[in-house]
């Protein structure tokens, strides 16, 4: 991918970040209930919400509050909550870690369970094992990531005692200590995505190894390894790099089930509170930081391509 292609998809990134923007504050305006009389409680008077609400600036019209925390966002300030008063952007950084460090395990999970699971289907169609996974897979799709989760606290921890069932610990208390509070809730995240990629990876490595060339490399005598390393895994690639960039949004919103059944206070959490409490700028800063992740995920799976098939890179 040449560097202008990347500009331009940059570009695009940040349009879509402003569409996601005006779209989320517009929608905004559509919860219903006013945050001023949350704030002012049950027995206030109609004159203290009215204090209250013009101290929010709620009572301007709504493209003047648009445009100004627009202006604001620009310059890095998401504004504050209107509950807290704390500043949004350090609102979400002081819960993303958690939230950032179960998607990551989930996405690393998810790849070495699904493409590995999918190449040893695709090297073994019609065997047993090709069934197996495609019968695991669907599985996989078909349950409920909070549901993955019950199960895994009910065996794991409650039952054999082997994983701790709740909380979030951070990684510099130790990465055994880390991974053995992370693994079950990014394993019911993962899981969903792994199948996915199992799908997936199973049919495109069929359709690899069924291509005229592959056949003439066996004719030469190209070992199973040799095809696998060199032709199967990088033609198949493509297709799975954009499975897993589209599952991403999916892992980041499914974070919010997640970390209510294991309770993890991170993104979720903050986003599950601020709709209930009608909190405005935490609402709006939860969904632009969402949105940025994605972009920049896509960013990365476009220059995945040009790495993978050099023949995109000079498009």
């Amino acid at each position: 991918m040449n560097s202008r292609m990347v500009i331009r998809r940059i570009g695009g990134g940040l349009l879509v970040l402003w569409l996601v923007s005006l779209l989320t504050f517009l929608m905004v305006q559509l919860i219903p209930g006013d945050p001023a009389e949350v704030i002012a409680g049950d027995n206030a008077s109609v004159a203290d919400v009215d204090r209250i609400r013009a101290q929010l600036g709620l009572d301007r019209p709504v493209y003047e509050q648009y445009l100004s925390w627009l202006g604001g966002v620009l310059q890095g300030d998401l504004g504050n909550s209107l509950f807290t008063n704390q500043p949004v952007t350090q609102a979400i950084l002081d819960v993303a870690p958690p939230t950032l460090a179960l998607t990551l395990t989930a996405i690393i999970l998810a790849l070495l369970l699904g493409v590995g699971a999918g190449v040893i289907a695709g090297l073994r169609q019609g065997s047993w094992i090709d069934r197996a996974v495609s019968t695991l897979a669907t599985l996989g799709i078909a349950m409920p990531s909070f549901w993955v989760a019950m199960l895994l606290v009910s065996v794991f921890a409650l039952t054999l005692r082997w994983l701790p069932a709740t909380t979030y610990v951070p990684l510099d208390r130790g990465f055994g200590t880390w991974l053995s509070h992370i693994l079950i809730p990014a394993t019911a995240l993962g899981l969903a995505t792994a199948a996915e990629l199992a799908r997936h990876t199973r049919g495109c490595v069929a359709d690899v190894l069924a291509r005229p060339y592959i056949r003439t490399a066996r004719a030469r005598g190209a070992s199973t390894p040799h095809l696998i390393g060199r032709h199967v895994l990088r033609n198949a690639a493509i297709p799975v790099v954009t499975v897993l960039g589209l599952q991403t949004s999916r892992l980041i919103g499914g974070t919010i089930v997640i970390e209510a059944v294991v309770g993890i206070s991170g993104l979720g959490s903050l986003a599950v509170n601020s709709v209930l409490q009608r909190d405005y700028p935490v609402i709006q800063g939860y969904v632009l930081f969402c949105a940025l992740v994605v972009v920049v995920v896509n960013l990365v799976v476009d220059l995945a391509y040009g790495w993978i098939n050099p023949k995109v890179r000079a498009a």
